[in-house]
């Protein structure tokens, strides 16, 4: 059967969405998402994702990752389907969306920004030249020089598939400082098994770690390779942080029907 889609981008961060809010798509199997994202043989994403209809909420986003598998948060993946449901019918000056780690804001404003209210973070684990934090999706965050030059491949694979991380997966992160408030961020992302163009939970992950105010309001300018997102966000103490907000583009790339 045909299925509608369209693909939107956060930043290079690239999505086939679904409309599902009437329930009228046929589930899809881990291969048939896996298929749809594959670049060569597929329509080419990082991600799919389902707008489903959910009571007392604007929408719900479930999301899956270029392998099929529903996997945690994305933070480019929710603005990007914000935009999709705004460009739908759907209306208003604030959304509130149902996502696998619960509830979330967003805000669209000057055409294509979006901006989406993440959750709390209340737990950091500092390392010796890293950090780990969750900010929906797990994250290794890692501060270095000349990011440019790193192999985030072959890097970010060794530290994913590590004995300390391999069981349950982990995003890794390397980050540069190139100015006042403002960071470099290249992130190997576990689901793509690659590195994306830019990956929302690792930026807000880096940028919450980027603070330049000890405590109070913070709000930290992220390139990445796709493109520049910013962070706006209460900084408590080192190991937790409020009202986090990540706000950058998404964009509509195309749209279509496709053979499932």
């Amino acid at each position: 059967m045909k299925i509608a889609f369209h693909k939107y981008q956060g930043t290079g961060n690239d999505f086939i969405i679904i409309d599902n809010y009437h329930q009228a798509v046929p589930e899809l199997s881990t291969k048939q998402i896996k298929k749809l994202c594959d670049r060569h043989f597929g329509i080419g994403a990082d991600g799919l994702m389902l707008l489903n209809k959910k009571q007392g909420y604007d929408f719900e986003m479930k999301y899956y990752n270029a392998d099929g598998n529903e996997s945690t948060m994305c933070g480019n993946g929710g603005r990007c389907l914000v935009k999709f449901a705004h460009e739908s019918g759907i209306h208003k000056t604030t959304y509130q969306f149902y996502a696998i780690d619960g509830e979330h804001e967003a805000e669209i404003e000057d055409g294509d920004k979006v901006s989406l209210k993440m959750k709390d973070v209340n737990r950091v684990d500092y390392y010796s030249g890293y950090a780990v934090l969750n900010t929906g999706s797990p994250h290794f965050v890692k501060f270095a020089a000349n990011v440019e030059d790193i192999d985030v491949v072959e890097t970010g694979r060794g530290i994913r598939y590590s004995d300390q991380f391999s069981q349950e997966g982990i995003n890794v992160n390397f980050v540069e400082t190139i100015g006042e408030d403002q960071i470099f961020v290249r992130t190997y992302e576990r689901g793509v098994e690659d590195e994306t163009l830019s990956c929302g939970t690792g930026v807000t992950a880096a940028a919450l770690l980027a603070a330049h105010n000890e405590n109070g309001f913070n709000t930290v300018d992220v390139k990445t390779p796709g493109g520049s997102l910013s962070v706006e966000y209460n900084k408590i103490d080192d190991d937790h942080f409020n009202d986090i907000w990540l706000c950058g583009p998404a964009v509509l790339v195309f749209k279509g029907e496709v053979e499932v």
